[in-house]
């Protein structure tokens, strides 16, 4: 990750500068390749199960929702995109001090978000935020829990992002659960276990959301039931 953060600052950075109507082709071959370098190592080396992304088409207007298991989850929704990359909407404390993962959020213009932050700042964010969703030519993607959860079940939404992003344009949703990785949910983790990882992805439906005016409180709620429901069924049981 350190010599790929010395590429992507040397050469990549530079590139879509000079030549800006390239911008999203080579942002999207290297989102890809280090996508493919911080997962299939596992299973190539390590011995883990870890099942490729249900696809979804590098446009705009594609809205990804997943659940948030592991570090495992940012390659596996950046994977889906079929030869692109998704714009990530990621906590503010990543951009800085981490290999790679930081200067690529300042590349991709990841919209961020701070749950520590002040009212002022919190609203320059989620004004931020909405106008990304509003204006991105690209998908969006979104973890609503916020927080990788410590039992794998789909936890509680964090709705104000998912609904300002819902209420900035029209979308068509596309719904995933993994499973499988939140045992896994930090880098040391992998170490005691790279072959012990079985990974699923599965695409619980795509929805349509065509009236950014509308509320989104009950939309959002059945996107969660229906997550709830697919990772009971992964797991061979019935929903809680």
């Amino acid at each position: 990750m350190v010599l790929c953060d010395v590429l992507q600052r040397l050469f990549i950075g530079p590139l879509v500068q000079v030549i800006p109507s390239g911008r999203k082709r080579v942002l999207g071959v290297w989102a890809q390749g280090m996508a493919w370098l911080t997962s299939r190592p596992l299973v190539i080396l390590g011995g883990a199960n870890i099942v490729r992304p249900p696809q979804v088409p590098f446009e705009p207007g594609v809205l990804i929702v997943m659940n948030h298991q592991s570090l495992l989850d940012i390659p596996t929704v950046v994977s889906s995109v079929q030869r692109g990359y998704p714009l990530i909407v990621t906590r503010k404390r990543y951009g800085r001090w981490i290999p790679l993962i930081s200067h690529m959020i300042r590349l991709y213009q990841y919209p961020v978000v701070d749950p520590a932050a002040n009212r002022g700042d919190t609203q320059l964010m989620l004004d931020s935020l909405s106008e990304v969703a509003r204006n991105a030519e690209v998908p969006v993607a979104i973890f609503p829990e916020g927080t990788r959860t410590k039992n794998g079940e789909i936890g509680r939404f964090k709705k104000r992002g998912l609904s300002l992003i819902l209420g900035a344009r029209s979308w068509k949703v596309y719904v995933f659960v993994g499973d499988g990785f939140w045992k896994y949910a930090k880098f040391k983790d992998f170490l005691d276990g790279i072959h012990e990882i079985d990974g699923q992805v599965a695409l619980v439906d795509v929805l349509d959301w065509s009236d950014p005016s509308a509320d989104p409180g009950p939309f959002i709620a059945e996107i969660r039931e229906r997550m709830i429901c697919h990772l009971a069924e992964m797991r061979g049981g019935d929903a809680q």
